[in-house]
């Protein structure tokens, strides 16, 4: 459920969808998102099978370390550990702002004027936009630390919220639609539009910033390994089947989001932050309007809560490990033994993230660059690692890809190293400083910490009590006894 909730596909497809058809019109969307489901499925069946190896909790990190080998494993294991708590906690901060963007799009549908416009370009409105996604994220932290017991609503409000949106999206919105404007016909799968200014080339590759959005964070499952019963294959299982259930979902919804679409002059002329607001207008109705925008606020309001219970996880685990700074306050869990310290430094971070907000006027996609590069980097480091450093190695996984191991890890390694060109590449051209793709330097400032924590935090502190050897060794259970398997616990 940590996996499926935290992709939410129905809402990711949605929220990305302007993006993505701005770069390179219909004829990049679907196809571009045909690719990345293929491509994104191998991906994770690459990582599924170290996952079944080494199933603990931070499980990303203690990957790339297990692929690196002990001589490179620490080095590796620290870049990664902060590049996936960067990603998490921009995540959970683009998330708020997808959600204020919804939220704020309703004053187009009431017929409410706001000075200078809905428009990034306006300072007013930016400001309104992050004061509304500060509000949400605090929702959503203060969801976090409500007692277990509580917080499984949580779990059971979010499978109800996707299934809802999800048939209400395939019945009631193509109904609607036959109704009222109609839907376009075949001929508008390929048209091509260029709205970003570079080549047509890499406008189309742009696309791919849209797609991959809606298929990243299925390692979600994970980062809760620890709190999973049978996690070798079980983490494993929800790893690989999160994703190819999100990615079979995500092809046909974005043909029925195309063929639901106004025009692309209608459609750009949109003058709301979320475009779907006023589609939903137009094919049911003000009331229609308020009950799919509803539903889709919701949706994503629990989205950012479950993003944040997997975050929090993570950093937990990183910090326990003492990677991070503040580790020892960071590592503290309370009195129900929940990472409550890790939660709140989760919010500080994206609320400092969502300060971003002011001065950009491409906030928005800076913010999903910010999430997506670390874990997209994280998806080729690995495999890249375990074809130079320890090809051959996890085979006694109880999930494994068999004698395809190499092939797909040489396929996730190039794949998602093609996708990092496409995430910090700029979006807008002629560049200037306002519309300025951040997340280079978000990465690379985060890069140079890691860097700079390995070197200072002694080797003692980390894996103090086993060698990453002993680690794999450890964490890997046969076939034969996987239904008897435990959580694994680390050593405090």
């Amino acid at each position: 459920m940590a996996g499926a909730g935290s992709l939410y596909v129905v809402g990711g497809a949605r929220i990305l969808y302007s993006v993505g058809i701005y770069s390179g019109g219909p004829k990049a969307l679907w196809s571009s998102m045909i690719i990345t489901v293929v491509f994104m499925i191998i991906t994770a069946a690459s990582l599924a099978e170290i996952a079944s190896s080494v199933p603990l909790s931070g499980s990303i990190y203690v990957w790339a370390a297990a692929s690196a080998g002990p001589k490179y494993g620490r080095f590796f294991g620290f870049v990664t550990a902060f590049w996936t708590t960067t990603a998490w906690t921009s995540f959970v901060a683009s998330n708020t702002q997808a959600t204020a963007n919804f939220v704020l799009s309703e004053l187009t549908v009431w017929n409410r004027s706001f000075p200078g416009g809905l428009d990034d370009s306006n300072v007013k409105f930016r400001a309104v936009v992050w004061i509304c996604s500060e509000a949400l994220l605090a929702i959503a932290i203060l969801s976090n630390l409500m007692s277990p017991k509580k917080f499984t609503i949580i779990f059971k409000a979010s499978a109800i919220i996707i299934a809802l949106d999800l048939i209400l999206t395939l019945i009631w919105l193509p109904i609607g639609v036959s109704k009222t404007y109609g839907f376009q016909d075949s001929s508008f799968l390929m048209e091509f539009y260029n709205g970003v200014g570079s080549s047509d080339g890499w406008a189309w590759a742009l696309s791919f910033l849209s797609t991959s959005g809606v298929l990243t964070g299925w390692d979600a499952s994970g980062h809760i390994a620890e709190e999973t019963k049978n996690a070798s294959l079980q983490t494993a299982r929800g790893m690989f089947w999160s994703c190819t259930v999100s990615g079979l979902l995500a092809i046909p919804l974005t043909f029925l989001f195309l063929m639901c679409s106004p025009s692309l002059d209608t459609l750009f002329a949109i003058d709301a932050p979320q475009p779907f607001v006023t589609i939903y207008t137009l094919a049911l109705g003000r009331g229609g309007q308020m009950v799919m925008s509803l539903v889709a606020i919701v949706g994503l309001i629990i989205n950012t809560s479950l993003a944040v219970t997997a975050a929090s996880r993570l950093v937990f685990a990183i910090a326990r490990d003492g990677i991070l700074p503040g580790s020892k306050w960071i590592g503290q869990v309370d009195s129900r033994g929940n990472p409550r310290n890790a939660t709140l430094f989760i919010g500080l971070v994206a609320a400092v993230l969502l300060c971003t907000i002011l001065p950009s006027t491409v906030a928005f996609t800076s913010l999903i660059s910010a999430g997506g590069v670390p874990t997209i980097a994280a998806y080729a480091l690995i495999p890249i690692l375990r074809l130079i450093f320890t090809r051959g190695d996890f085979a006694n996984a109880v999930w494994s890809t068999g004698r395809w191991s190499t092939l797909f890890c040489l396929i996730a390694g190039a794949w998602n190293t093609f996708l990092l060109t496409v995430l910090f590449s700029p979006y807008e051209w002629p560049v200037t400083a306002q519309n300025f793709n951040f997340s280079s330097v978000i990465f690379g400032a985060v890069t140079i910490m890691a860097v700079i924590s390995w070197w200072v935090v002694p080797e003692d502190v980390w894996l103090k009590r086993r060698s990453l050897v002993a680690m794999v060794e450890e964490s890997e259970p046969s076939r034969k006894d996987v239904e008897n398997t435990k959580p694994i616990q680390q050593e405090q």
